[in-house]
């Protein structure tokens, strides 16, 4: 398609210029522009096609930057990059050393908050708002939240907050799929248009100058009255209950209606938040996305014209297929198997167990806090809840897991996917800190599965464990291809495992990092070094005696983990310390994640970037034997 004026459209300033009769075409053109690109990057399509129109009004009735503009979570933040200077970079997104797949500060000004998780972007919007009413600043402040997002508790507590305090704010409801509102018709935006323009706010606030001067009890009557009857004709009766000023329903890919709307709540000299619901197709204008049951949420790269997605094959299952296929013969044994998940019912697998058993699958939306208390109480009357939940998520949970799960030892089980680092979403949706805040817990039993068959296992300890909360982590992708065990093979609680038994050295691994250790033992093997190697299977319990019969044996233990500072090697060290190994000369070295966020690249270069991959195991393993020669040489040239 020719991009003839999306060519010429480098920054919004460069939007602005456009008659307004023209803006249907600049929306087309990037529409097309972003299915191409998506094609090429892969990448979150869907949510993008649906605010293509939206993002084209926005950007043209307000004078962005300086008029502040945050998307909630940043699915679809891909069309507003294209238009905010960053066209040229938009075929690196999501790739190393490219651009983010949302919205990042440190990008662009056209950035004002970052987001990858959801519901943030009402709450964001009021501080910048307050800031701006402090400083005496008149720009505007806008947030677009979707209709997934707003069902978030901490959404309606922004809300909430931002009617007790009569902010200036404009919130605009991106609705793709909730049926929250009637069907969009020719009155309704003709009344949309009336209850948004200047004379409807004049007139509005003559009225309460009039009534002003009659008793409270009229005046609030005749409040409630307008109230009532602008919700009829809008829907908007819980906005307005929270403070907000309503308009809607409205289609949100008429452009032109758009606009006018935009621009009469821009010049309204209201002064209270105002909510816009816009009613939008998620996948609009291309016919696959459209279609498809997800709308291509979330897609590889794939075929422009057929919509083929092209998915690496792998002949191992992936970690997720393993635990949903795990739980579901659990659950036909044992009835009092359920499972919950946040919103993530294909991503967890949970889908599979639903389709099994509807009535024991809960999804909860995107209510982390609200999913993990749900657990508890269901454990409390003798069922044994799964919580499947991705580790950056169980992040927004925490408050739960130690108040309502930990501190009662109640036996939820925690089942934490995308375990480690994750690839092209970055170090927002990085599963790097799980390890860390749930062993500081007392009552936890945490595990991390270093292979598909260690999953099985851990997944069938977790049943068998009825007195106490417990979580198993596993990464994202495929498994290495190993035989999964029974469904009774169970792990004895706080034990590890030998798995190459050498000198000197010994690696404790925790977690999915156990192959890139073999094959760092192979080649160290090669260079006249053994090792062994240690399995550890849990960072609480540690499996003490074990762990103190190699430090007994060996002079230097090495910890691998893929997650922060504060979990397993810190919890070894800690072990060691106290029974005064050091002391004694025992040398020690931790590895794990680095203490910053690594951007977005393949797995496997984040690894590497990380340095935990084979080759950076071996130059550990090295630089620790010799490190007393080492020491040697510095001492003589002092």
């Amino acid at each position: 398609m020719d991009k003839k004026l999306l060519d010429r459209i480098n920054y919004p300033s460069d939007l602005r210029k456009l008659k307004k009769n023209q803006l249907e075409q600049v929306s087309k053109e990037l529409r097309s522009e972003l299915i191409d690109v998506v094609s090429e990057t892969g990448g979150h399509l869907g949510a993008g096609l649906g605010v293509v129109e939206l993002t084209v009004a926005l950007h043209y009735v307000f004078n962005t930057p300086k008029d502040k503009l945050v998307w909630d979570v940043g699915h679809q933040c891909y069309p507003h990059k294209i238009i905010t200077g960053r066209k040229d970079k938009i075929r690196t997104l999501r790739k190393g050393g490219g651009l983010s797949g949302f919205t990042k500060r440190a990008e662009s000004e056209y950035d004002p908050f970052g987001a990858a998780h959801s519901s943030t972007s009402i709450s964001s919007t009021l501080g910048m708002a307050t800031a701006k009413r402090l400083s005496n600043d008149s720009n505007n402040v806008v947030a677009v939240i979707g209709d997934g997002a707003m069902s978030a508790g901490m959404a309606y507590e922004a809300m909430n907050n931002a009617g007790a305090m009569k902010s200036k704010l404009i919130v605009v409801l991106n609705d793709n799929d909730m049926s929250i509102a009637r069907p969009v018709g020719a009155m309704s935006k003709y009344l949309t248009r009336l209850l948004s323009g200047k004379i409807y706010f004049s007139f509005r606030e003559t009225i309460k100058l009039i009534l002003s001067a009659f008793s409270k009890r009229f005046y609030k009557s005749a409040g409630k009255a307008e109230d009532m009857l602008r919700s009829v004709v809008t829907g908007g009766t819980l906005f307005n209950e929270l403070g907000f000023y309503y308009l809607g329903p409205i289609d949100g890919h008429d452009i032109n209606n758009l606009v006018t709307i935009l621009e009469n709540v821009k010049n309204s000299k209201y002064n209270g938040p105002i909510l816009i619901h816009t009613i939008t197709k998620k996948g609009k204008g291309y016919e696959p996305a459209e279609s498809s049951g997800d709308k291509y949420h979330g897609v590889s790269k794939f075929n422009v014209l057929t919509g083929e997605q092209s998915k690496s094959k792998s002949k191992s299952p992936s970690y997720t297929k393993v635990f949903a296929n795990t739980l579901i013969k659990h659950a036909e044994n044992d009835t009092k198997i359920v499972a919950i998940t946040g919103a993530m019912p294909s991503g967890t697998g949970l889908d599979l167990f639903e389709k099994k058993f509807p009535e024991r699958m809960f999804d909860v939306g995107i209510a982390e806090q609200h999913g993990v208390t749900f657990a508890a109480g269901l454990a409390t009357e003798g069922y044994k809840p799964f919580a499947a939940i991705y580790s950056t998520f169980l992040q927004r949970a925490y408050d739960q897991v130690v108040h309502d799960v930990a501190i009662q030892s109640i036996p939820v089980r925690f089942a934490i996917d995308r375990a480690g680092l994750v690839g092209a979403d970055g170090p927002t949706h990085a599963g790097s800190f799980d390890v860390t805040y749930l062993s500081t817990l007392p009552n936890f039993v945490v595990m991390a599965a270093s292979d598909e068959a260690e999953l099985v296992r851990m997944i069938n300890t977790s049943v068998s464990i009825n007195d106490r909360p417990s979580a198993f982590r596993y990464p994202r992708g495929n498994g290495i291809g190993v035989r999964l065990p029974e469904i009774n093979e169970i792990l004895e609680i706080g034990k590890g495992k030998i798995i190459l038994e050498g000198k000197k050295l010994a690696i404790l691994n925790f977690g999915a990092r156990l192959n890139e250790c073999k094959k760092a033992s192979e080649i160290l093997k090669k260079k006249g070094i053994t090792i062994s190697i240690f399995d550890a299977r849990f960072s609480k319990p540690l499996d003490e005696k074990l762990i103190i019969e190699l430090a007994s044996n060996h002079e230097a233990i090495i910890t691998i983990e893929e997650g922060s500072i504060g979990g397993f090697g810190s919890h070894v060290a800690k072990l060691l310390s106290d029974r005064g190994f050091f002391d004694k000369g025992l040398k020690f070295r931790s590895m794990m994640l680095p203490d910053k966020f690594l951007d977005q690249d393949t797995p496997d270069n984040m690894y590497k970037a990380a340095g935990l991959d084979c080759e950076s195991i071996v130059q550990k393993v090295q630089s620790v034997l010799n490190s007393n020669i080492v020491i040697a040489k510095n001492k003589s040239l002092s």
